[in-house]
């Protein structure tokens, strides 16, 4: 038969046994908290300014992979194969839809996608190009968006749906975070009411009539309809119509009749048209709008609210001669 000495308990032992027992304790901690912080779903975002939106919802919960990046232009996109994979990984798909990404189905198709599509644009009611009674420059089409103008987030009030659709679809993706994602969207949605506040303001002591902006393409249409700003381009809706010659020439001629002081060139344009209209009508470009990409992060307008803020004060500031 076997004898065993105890192992007397010592003072030392005690505190090595309890140095382990903290560690094993700090390290399951440490596991649970990396787990709750750790993505719960894959979403694709088409193009940045929805990448920012989705992001400012999601949070960390959420995986993000945005197609056109910053200072790309969602019109004229191709996408790569590897983007086919990462939508064919993801389990929610984040577009416009009002025909702005009209590479979007094929897409899909070629990704062999199973998941959810959220058309975050539903319930909005749609602008037809020249309903806001822009400009009659008479550019011609290439494939552009037909009569529809896509470019819904340029009203605030409509970010504000695409948000409410964000939330409903990360919801149903992943719907033990849906406190989460709600919550977000309700912060957030009080962020773009006071952003909304604060362009009408901006606009408030400028006489309508000296409201008259030229830039590239016709992307600032629901920016025209919700502030009271006449916006005229040389391009249609689209990035890919070309604009005519005689739609160019009508236009000097109402600059110049009209003293239109405020000309633009956008992040995502060939700034030459502009230029060239700047020095036939002697009128110096303003400078650089943001209509459908934000900047880098090192820019000056990495988020959505960045991008209003900024824009909306090169315009006030602009059409006053400043």
């Amino acid at each position: 038969m076997f004898h065993t000495t105890p192992i007397p308990v010592t003072p030392r032992r005690r505190f090595l046994g309890a140095l382990a027992l903290l560690g094993m304790v700090t390290w399951t901690q440490g596991a649970l908290a990396q787990a709750a912080t750790q993505p719960s779903i894959k979403a694709v975002a088409s193009f940045s300014i929805l990448g920012d939106l989705v992001r400012q919802v999601g949070g960390d919960r959420v995986a993000l992979d945005v197609l056109v990046g910053p200072g790309s232009d969602a019109h004229v996109f191709q996408p790569t194969p590897a983007q086919a994979r990462l939508v064919g990984q993801a389990q929610v798909v984040f577009s416009v839809g009002l025909g702005f990404e009209g590479w979007m189905n094929r897409l899909l198709k070629t990704a062999g996608y199973k998941g959810q599509q959220v058309v975050v644009s539903k319930g909005i009611k749609p602008l037809k190009e020249g309903a806001h009674e822009n400009r009659k420059t008479g550019h011609q089409h290439g494939h552009d968006h037909g009569e529809t103008d896509p470019h819904a987030w340029q009203n605030v009030h409509n970010a504000k749906v695409f948000v409410k659709n964000i939330a409903d679809g990360l919801c149903k993706a992943d719907a033990t975070g849906c406190d989460h994602y709600r919550g977000n969207a309700s912060a957030y949605t009080a962020q773009l009411e006071a952003l909304d506040a604060e362009i009408r303001a901006a606009w408030a002591t400028i006489p309508l009539a000296q409201r008259k902006v030229i830039t590239s393409h016709d992307a600032f249409g629901y920016y025209a309809h919700a502030y009271g700003v006449k916006f005229l381009a040389p391009q249609g809706v689209s990035t890919e119509s070309e604009a005519s010659a005689k739609g160019v020439a009508q236009l000097v001629r109402q600059i110049k009749q009209e003293q239109i002081k405020a000309l633009f060139v956008e992040n995502i344009s060939d700034p030459r048209l502009i230029e060239q209209i700047g020095r036939e009508t002697g009128v110096k470009p303003a400078g650089e709008l943001y209509s459908d990409s934000l900047s880098d992060a090192n820019g000056p307008a990495p988020t959505y609210l960045a991008m209003m803020k900024l824009n909306t004060s090169a315009l006030t500031q602009a059409v006053q001669g400043q």
